[in-house]
């Protein structure tokens, strides 16, 4: 029993470039709070020009409880599921950022001020726990994992979108952006068809 549950499971080991490269770059803005206010995602800079802003945003947080939580599971992700879907590393890290960016820049005007990998994180998450379940894996870890994802956006929808929910702020007046959480699922759930598409064809 307990070899066939290990055998389901993601094993664990070095993670892929990308998300090495992810992590040292937030680590890195983190260390040097000088940058943050030019890294940002800032409503009004994206509307004066400041394009980078749009992948540059979600790898600034706001304090360190902020980043040891993202960072860490985007970690976690990298050294198990990550490591399974290799390729799916360089896209996902550069192109999805900007697509949860570009989406809340046009759905949620009320917001003004966005950072951090929680979004990524959740869209990974999602992506690799679809593919792992078409494959059979119906380990409880990571859908709890998903399930935990779950409270903490209702939670903070319980409370009207504001403070850092089970996380520490550290601007007190910042409001968690529960829609990037979405737009991330969204993308990891038209990812996984997509792919799944290409794979019938395949066959």
């Amino acid at each position: 029993m307990h070899r066939h549950l290990a055998a389901r499971s993601p094993h664990l080991g070095p993670p892929p470039a990308a998300y090495v490269a992810a992590l040292l770059f937030a680590f890195l803005i983190q260390l040097v709070p000088a940058w943050q206010p030019a890294l940002l995602y800032s409503r009004s800079a994206i509307a004066d020009g400041h394009y980078w802003r749009l992948w540059t945003g979600h790898f600034v947080h706001f304090g360190w409880p902020h980043f040891i939580a993202d960072a860490g599971l985007l970690l976690l992700l990298g050294c198990t599921l990550g490591r399974e879907r290799p390729r799916a590393a360089w896209p996902a890290l550069t192109a999805l950022p900007v697509l949860i960016s570009l989406v809340l820049f046009w759905a949620d005007p009320q917001l003004d001020r966005y950072a951090g990998l929680s979004a990524l994180n959740l869209g990974l998450l999602l992506y690799f726990a679809l593919h792992g379940w078409d494959r059979g894996q119906r380990d409880w870890f990571w859908p709890g994992i998903i399930g935990l994802y779950a409270v903490e956006l209702g939670f903070e929808a319980v409370r009207g979108g504001h403070g850092g929910g089970f996380i520490a702020f550290s601007d007190p007046s910042v409001r968690v952006a529960t829609g990037a959480h979405l737009i991330a699922a969204g993308w990891a759930f038209v990812a996984w068809l997509a792919s799944r598409g290409r794979s019938t064809k395949k066959i």
